[in-house]
């Protein structure tokens, strides 16, 4: 996959090598060449001086043949517009913007531009949402038989009532991440677009449950 970073502070050239070293293709935009020293000189990705909002700036950087943008910059306004237009100008769908401020964090989020609050997380949570699959273990009891982990879910389990999710995964669902706030579901709350589903689980059953999130609900099923 080819994605476009806005930044290359400490966060924006973390996050660069990374996906590097995952096979991913990079292009990092900052408006002070200074900034890409951080990368070192083994970085193979683009390095494209101009503003992350900018539409020219961002086709330079390869933004019409991405698949994820990732707003780090210093400036929480610079990086909300930066993912704006990358969804809606030119349709990424894997958007992520980092904010220092988190009460605006929540009203970003409502655009459903899922935010990274800087206090609380790092460039792993940055890449979680950019690369959304499969289970994050959170926790694991002491005999490692059951995990507790954030699992990726198919946007079509979206609308679908907490029961049958957990009915068709066989799941239990610990509790849910909404606008950046921990709230305990019960089996008649209804999943939203950009909820973080944290769930128990055995450990043997991963790949499935991974499996069956990631395929969405059963057909005819209630």
């Amino acid at each position: 996959m080819h994605i476009v970073i806005m930044g290359c502070g400490r966060v924006g050239s973390q996050l660069a090598q990374t996906l590097e070293q995952q096979g991913h293709t990079v292009a990092v935009v900052d408006q002070d060449p200074t900034a890409f020293r951080r990368l070192g000189s083994g970085f193979g990705g683009r390095r494209v001086t101009g503003v992350g909002f900018d539409q020219d700036t961002l086709r330079e950087a390869g933004i019409e043949e991405a698949g994820a943008f990732a707003a780090v910059s210093s400036g929480d306004n610079s990086n909300i517009i930066a993912a704006r237009v990358a969804r809606e100008m030119f349709g990424i769908e894997n958007v992520a913007a980092r904010i220092y401020d988190p009460r605006r964090a929540e009203v970003y989020q409502r655009l459903g531009i899922p935010t990274v609050a800087t206090v609380r997380w790092t460039a792993d949570q940055m890449l979680r949402r950019l690369l959304p699959s499969g289970a994050e273990p959170l926790w694991r009891d002491p005999t490692g038989g059951v995990q507790l982990a954030e699992v990726y879910a198919s946007p079509s389990w979206v609308g679908q009532k907490i029961s049958r999710l957990q009915e068709e995964t066989g799941v239990r669902v610990a509790f849910l991440t909404r606008l950046g706030e921990a709230m305990l579901p019960t089996s008649q709350t209804v999943v939203q677009e950009g909820d973080l589903i944290h769930v128990m689980m055995r450990t043997d059953d991963v790949e499935k449950v991974e499996a069956a999130f990631a395929e969405g609900p059963e057909e005819g099923g209630h």
